[in-house]
This record gives C-alpha cells, structure tokens and sequence, in this order.
C-alpha cells in the first residue's frame, strides 16, 4: 500500500514537472481558451486588414484596431466596424510571422455569413 502510494505521488510531480516545461494541452474549443484568446488581442493596432475573395487577396481596410466589448470581438478599421462575431464562436490562429492573426467566424454585421479576415499588426519596436 505505502508503495502505491509512493508511486502516484512520484507519477503527479513528473505530470505537473513536464505541465510547466512543456505546457498543458488546452481545449481550443472551449469558451475560457476562445475568451483568453480574445482578450490577448484586445486593443492591438492594425496596419490592414484582407480578405481572400476569387483567389485574390484583397485589402479591406487600414489602420484601426482589434477590442472586446462585452461578449463581442470587434475589427474596426478605416473608419469602419469591419468584424464583429461572438467570443464563443471566434476562431483566431496566429501568423507563423508573428505579425498578425487569421480571424474566422459569423459576422453579426451580415446577419451571420462566415467571413475569414486576415489582420496584419502595426510593427513596434521594442
């Protein structure tokens, strides 16, 4: 029994030592993930904004910048809201660059027609 009990403790201190060097796996799909997500992208500058449309990657809008406001992500650029889509339905995967985001989901502001927008960040240096 001792020995039982020896063994787990050693088995949750390697799981929690290989948790922090390795990170842990995270629901992508879950709320919390999608609202961290949202809320990592909160108030970024936009240099432009794109949308693939018949093989041609056309600019959309420039400059602006990416906010939350209650359970809403919202895209405003070039004067305009461009982007606005529920948290739990966003869907936003960074540039292997690092320099800016793909964002998918249904757009509120054409009554639920899914759109994939690349936004492409405002360069600051560090």
């Amino acid at each position: 029994m001792v020995e039982y009990i020896c063994k787990k403790r050693v088995e949750l201190v390697c799981m929690s030592l290989f948790g922090k060097i390795f990170g842990k796996s995270k629901n992508t799909d879950s709320y919390a993930f999608r609202l961290e997500r949202a809320k990592s992208l909160h108030g970024q500058a936009i240099k432009y904004v794109t949308e693939r449309r018949d093989d041609n990657e056309d600019v959309i809008g420039r400059g602006g910048y990416l906010s939350v406001h209650g359970d809403n992500f919202i895209v405003d650029s070039s004067g305009d809201r461009l982007f606005v889509c529920e948290i739990k339905n966003l869907e936003a995967a960074t540039l292997m660059s690092g320099d800016g985001v793909v964002i998918t989901g249904p757009n509120i502001l054409e009554e639920g027609r899914v759109r994939t927008i690349t936004v492409h960040f405002v360069y600051y240096r560090k």
